[in-house]
């Protein structure tokens, strides 16, 4: 008994570590950009607008990417379609790394956001599928937990890499070229073993029971569940899978839309939205432009950097620890109050014209801490989980989707509300847009701790 448990724990444990791979790539992919911006930019002189588009352009693919997911994993499969966001990191990667100009360059950044945008739809579901329901809170976290961990890495290995720039030739073309002429490529370059390692580990997990059960394989669903769970709870499990199935609509992306599923749609994404409408990734893709505007040299502006991503890593582990004591909704309203007020304070300080770098820094990060325990992980929790087997791919598709338009609004036009209206009115727009999520959760956001997937009802 107490071995059938150890190779349960063991293999939950290992398709989470896949899984979250995922989600590690997600947020590489996404920061890897703030230490190039400066240095593309200059190269190959581009100005505000196109600086927004070589920032966006990734979040564009996203939105592609996003559009594809939903059709793509109920058509072929959790597992296949991770297969595929998987190819598109590494392609990316290597593309970028070694692209010829700025149309190769934001060609391949279009190609690497293809697969974040499947990736973030994928991932969280394929965990949220498998998940016991006692822990399917805590192993999405997980995967917020990835993509703040990416985030982080891409942010140290930027600072790595820009740190040797300039130094002695190593006699190697392709080295020097990557790590010492132009560092931006180097930048990119890292994100290739993580991409080759995520598309191996991938061959070694099972599929989503609840596809097979969809797509009438229950016993080999139930085997799968039978490794996760004791015997007892996998019949019970896949029993209520079919049932949720047969109930619904036939499972289709217009069915989507049906009257029974118009309010959870609607807090899918409506939270998606308003969590990028926070301002985070303004952060994430721009926090060296905003801490020089802060008084930071460039080298001291990544080093904030890697302190946000320090903070963003720590608090997202508040979310794991206590996601399924607290549970969503207490966590997701103290998060979002935090939020609002740093937006507020930091607003106030630019007001004030405050120069003092590092005490603008503190309710940026302050902002960051907020955001880790609540917007961040809760957000893929509470969609991955409010909608029904029959519908939810392409429900979850649709939520992401508005995720990543929002993302690619605050991409492309940050440039121009930071050089036009300044960030004093910049952070406080982000405040209202977070005010909106805290009503919104306040007053229509269900609990879900502790309750079967099929059980939920938003």
């Amino acid at each position: 008994m107490e071995n059938n448990a150890k190779c349960t724990a063991g293999l939950l444990a290992f398709i989470t570590v896949t899984a979250t791979l995922g989600g590690f790539l997600f947020g590489f992919d996404t920061a890897v950009i703030s230490g190039t911006i400066r240095l593309v930019t200059q190269q190959f002189g581009m100005g505000t607008a196109m600086e927004g588009w070589y920032v966006s352009s990734a979040l564009l693919g996203c939105i592609a990417g996003v559009a594809i997911s939903g059709r793509a994993g109920d058509g072929f499969g959790r597992k296949k379609v991770m297969l595929a966001a998987a190819l598109l990191f590494a392609l990316s990667a290597i593309g970028a790394a070694f692209s010829s100009g700025t149309i190769s360059l934001i060609s391949f950044r279009l190609i690497g956001g293809i697969g974040i945008g499947v990736a973030s739809v994928v991932c969280p579901m394929y965990l949220a599928e498998l998940a016991p329901p006692k822990m399917r809170g805590k192993l999405i976290a997980y995967y917020q937990l990835a993509i703040t961990i990416g985030i982080l890495v891409a942010y140290f290995s930027n600072a790595m890499v820009q740190s040797n720039a300039g130094s002695a030739l190593t006699g190697s073309e392709w080295k020097d070229l990557l790590f010492r002429n132009e560092s931006w490529r180097g930048m990119y370059a890292v994100g290739i073993i993580p991409a080759l390692l995520f598309f191996i580990l991938i061959f070694f997990i099972p599929e989503s029971p609840r596809w097979l059960a969809m797509r009438e394989q229950p016993e080999k669903a139930e085997a799968i569940l039978g490794r996760i769970n004791d015997p007892f709870t996998a019949r019970e499990e896949i029993r209520t899978i079919r049932a949720s199935v047969q109930e619904g609509p036939k499972a289709g992306f217009k069915e989507v839309f049906h009257q029974r599923y118009r309010k959870p749609l609607f807090i899918g994404v409506a939270l998606a939205a308003l969590s990028q409408f926070s301002g985070i990734n303004a952060i994430i893709y721009y926090g060296p432009s905003i801490l020089e505007k802060a008084g930071f040299r460039l080298g001291e502006a990544l080093g904030g950097q890697v302190t946000i991503g320090i903070v963003n890593t720590l608090f997202t582990l508040v979310a794991i620890f206590w996601i399924e004591k607290w549970g969503r909704r207490p966590l997701l309203m103290a998060g979002i109050g935090g939020a609002i007020f740093s937006l507020v304070a930091t607003a106030v300080l630019f007001a004030l014209h405050v120069d003092n770098g590092w005490l603008i820094l503190t309710p940026v990060i302050l902002f960051i801490a907020c955001f880790a325990f609540s917007f961040g992980p809760v957000t893929w929790v509470i969609i991955s989980e409010i909608f029904p087997t029959s519908v939810r791919s392409s429900a979850v598709a649709i939520s992401t989707m508005a995720l990543w338009v929002a993302n690619w609004l605050v991409g492309q036009f940050f440039p121009m509300m930071l050089n036009g209206t300044g960030p004093s009115i910049t952070f406080l727009v982000f405040a209202g847009f977070s005010a909106a999520a805290f009503y919104i959760s306040w007053k229509m956001i269900p609990e879900t701790k502790g309750k079967s997937l099929e059980s939920i009802h938003a």
